[in-house]
């Protein structure tokens, strides 16, 4: 699966930038323009790396890994500023961030550091909760719980839903979904994959959560709670 990376920055055109030159090195962008929807997708613990700029409106970068790292969510942070001084990127290190950069940066250093973060954290990847909103898929204990309370999928659902929260904010497409939860079965065919959607999306509109996930037009479905400035086919 290509590796997630999550680009908070209130510039328009640095998002852009990066989101295309991220995705033609062969990953998976999505992008924020402010300090809590940043936070929001960052809280799912579904991105490999997150890019995140300290000057943002709303919540500061600082404040967005210092919550991050409160809530015990490990994902590599690597800060992107124009602020230069040693105070500064001192403060991002001691924060938690794994690696920061000062703007105007190399475009080449960047993809190298993501890639070396992308390597450290190989095999240490937790099967730890994904959260999405008031939903918690807890893998370990193979249940679904909105707001504390229970949602009962079988495992067939409970894999699909898996996969959506854990690509949260990014399109999954119907082939992505019959290969990660049904594997080689010759008898599985994208109608399943509708089907199961369907049951997914039933049991959770029985508890109020069913906005979570969404259906994208001739590309798949969507798991999300926040609005967002690029909506992609995984």
């Amino acid at each position: 699966m290509k590796p997630r990376v999550l680009v908070v920055d209130d510039e328009p055109g640095v998002r852009k930038a990066l989101h295309r030159g991220l995705r033609a090195e062969g990953m998976d962008v999505m992008t924020a323009a402010d300090g809590p929807a940043g936070l929001r997708l960052a809280q799912t613990g579904s991105f490999d790396v997150l890019l995140l700029d300290i000057m943002l409106p709303g919540l500061s970068g600082y404040r967005v890994l210092q919550q991050l790292r409160a809530e015990r969510i490990q994902t590599p942070v690597l800060m992107i500023s124009a602020k230069d001084g040693e105070v500064d990127q001192a403060d991002g290190l001691d924060l938690g961030a794994d690696g920061y950069l000062v703007k105007p940066f190399s475009f080449v250093v960047l993809v190298a550091q993501v890639r070396a973060v992308l390597r450290r954290a190989q095999g240490e990847t937790t099967r730890g909760p994904l959260r999405l909103g008031g939903l918690v898929v807890d893998r370990a204990a193979r249940e679904v719980r909105w707001h504390d309370g229970p949602v009962a999928l079988s495992p067939r659902e409970f894999g699909v839903l898996e996969v959506l929260v854990s690509r949260a904010g990014s399109v999954v497409t119907k082939d992505e979904l019959l290969r990660a939860v049904w594997g080689d079965e010759q008898a599985a065919t994208r109608n399943v994959v509708e089907v199961y959607v369907g049951y997914v999306r039933r049991k959770l509109d029985a508890v109020g959560a069913g906005s979570l996930v969404r259906t994208v037009r001739g590309h798949g479905y969507l798991a999300s709670d926040a609005q967002l400035d690029e909506v992609l086919p995984g």
